[in-house]
């Protein structure tokens, strides 16, 4: 599984690649610090999921989300933010995301959802391989 990392702290981007990292079936597919770099790193390298904040130079996580809409395949989008208020989710969700989650209290949450997405994959692919 492709990871991307659009997050303009260097803090948090070390602290997912390290938790990412022991994680075997995860490759971490490129990163940006901002809005603009991420769209066009994340069209070039088709990564499976991008985890995105909300606030960062040259746009915000939302204007991601929207332009991402528009990539085939898509990648699975979750947003990893210190601002979880409501409206934010809200935004967010119609925007595109998959998931939101806030870096304060959920951080460890990022890490259970891959890891599910990992084994249903691996699920979906041996019903297949046994046919």
């Amino acid at each position: 599984m492709k990871v991307f990392i659009l997050d303009d702290s260097t803090v948090v981007c070390e602290r997912l690649i390290s938790m990412l990292s022991e994680i075997p079936e995860i490759e971490i597919a490129g990163q940006a610090q901002n809005a603009h770099d991420g769209i066009e790193s994340i069209r070039k390298c088709k990564p499976d999921v991008a985890i995105i904040d909300i606030r960062m130079p040259g746009g915000n996580g939302i204007d991601v989300l929207k332009h991402l809409r528009n990539i085939k395949p898509s990648p699975l989008k979750i947003i990893l933010t210190n601002y979880p208020y409501p409206q934010y989710r809200k935004k967010c969700m119609d925007a595109g995301a998959d998931y939101f989650f806030d870096k304060s209290g959920e951080f460890g949450k990022v890490i259970e959802v891959l890891k599910k997405l990992i084994q249903e994959s691996k699920a979906k692919g041996n019903k297949q391989s046994k046919k």
